[in-house]
């Protein structure tokens, strides 16, 4: 989850497996989970 009106307290508050602020980072994230 992710952008503006989410925030990364909201993301663990909810058990997302992940919380990017903009797209540019949340493709960072998914690479990552993705090597894993």
């Amino acid at each position: 989850v992710g952008g503006a009106p989410v925030t990364s307290d909201f993301a663990n508050e909810i058990g997302a497996d992940g919380w990017a602020p903009d797209a540019v980072s949340a493709k960072d994230l998914v690479l990552k989970y993705l090597e894993k």
